[in-house]
């Protein structure tokens, strides 16, 4: 073989090469693993809003309706529930603690929805400036959870998509070894809507 056909033999080769690297999926994959982890942050930063409210809106409610104890014990105990989950992007990858933290949140949100209604029991209270500020800052933030909790769940999708697709399955066996990641899920008791009683 003469040296020139061996180095163009050699310079297809490793165009091949290259051509084949480049559609291995090595980067989609870590673009989506990024993608995953601003998506987590987004919703790690819309739940600290909300947690960041809530003492504010107790407070509030507390100096209208001191004997509903009940309700603004219980939504304090929520969210020190949910504080003590850490919120760190490896929980992604962890069925149990997404579960829990799904969990928790699920409580929080009940908590929430029964002060809500004792709210509504105080008509002096929901004239109050500070209340129904804090109320529109409250719906805001309950609205950017499940905005950034859609966006989270679809950067997990197109992640565990990307590292199952062929060829991209075998870029990530080979080299990559990441594990999918889970998705943010509601508890079971949120299927079913509160219940408003006035008594």
């Amino acid at each position: 073989m003469s040296l020139t056909l061996k180095r163009a033999l050699s310079l297809i080769f490793f165009f091949l090469m290259v051509s084949g690297l480049s559609s291995c999926g090595y980067n989609q994959i870590q673009k989506n693993d990024e993608a995953v982890k601003k998506a987590w942050a987004d919703l790690q930063a819309a739940l600290q809003r909300r947690h960041d409210l809530i003492p504010n809106l107790v407070e509030v409610v507390k100096a209208y309706a001191k004997h509903e104890r009940q309700t603004l014990e219980a939504v304090t105990r929520a969210r020190a529930q949910v504080g003590q989950i850490q919120l760190s992007s490896e929980i992604t990858s962890d069925p149990k603690a997404m579960a829990r933290l799904a969990e928790a949140e699920g409580q929080l949100s009940a908590a929430l929805s029964r002060l809500l209604m004792v709210a509504e029991k105080y008509p002096e209270l929901r004239s109050s400036d500070l209340f129904r500020d804090l109320l529109h800052q409250l719906e805001g933030t309950e609205n950017r959870i499940n905005v950034a909790r859609i966006r989270y769940n679809r950067a997990v999708e197109r992640f565990n998509v990307s590292i199952r697709i062929f060829p991209n399955n075998l870029t990530n066996r080979f080299l990559l070894h990441y594990s999918t990641k889970e998705p943010f899920q509601a508890p079971l008791e949120a299927q079913t809507a509160p219940k408003v009683k006035f008594d």
